[in-house]
């Protein structure tokens, strides 16, 4: 853990979140500033830094889980199809020196731009009615 990281902050429990998928290796939350609805995050659990920081044996599970939770988020929003996005240096876009793996659900004529910086601000009622559509279509699934 990296004492100055948000999403180690998240991870450890310092910082509330909706965590929606949790395992020895990876937490998959609600993103606070979610692109769209039910925008969520796979983070490592161990502070790697990218891709290129990640060990082979951590990095082999992520698309696995992925499909998974992406199969979820699709199922739960309604969605026509998922964007799976990570960004690797400041360089692709990454604002978050942790690696994550965005899931962001799209629907047809959603006007969403990637790569561009949310300044939506997502209430936390939003957020907690997002998080249970999605625990209830994981039931289902």
């Amino acid at each position: 853990m990296k004492e100055d990281c948000i999403f180690c902050k998240i991870i450890n429990g310092d910082i509330p979140s909706f965590t929606i998928y949790e395992d020895e290796r990876f937490k998959v939350i609600l993103d606070r500033f979610p692109t769209s609805p039910g925008h969520a995050l796979i983070l490592s659990k161990c502070h790697h830094v990218d891709i290129f920081d990640m060990p082979d044996e951590i990095a082999v599970g992520i698309y696995p889980l992925a499909k998974r939770m992406a199969e979820l988020l699709k199922a739960a929003t309604g969605a026509d199809g998922i964007n799976i996005i990570q960004n690797n240096g400041e360089a692709s876009g990454q604002a978050v020196f942790h690696f994550h793996l965005h899931l962001i659900p799209r629907k047809h004529g959603d006007r969403i731009k990637l790569n561009q910086t949310s300044a939506q601000d997502t209430t936390l009622e939003e957020l907690s009615e997002m998080f249970r559509i999605i625990k209830a279509y994981e039931k289902k699934m």
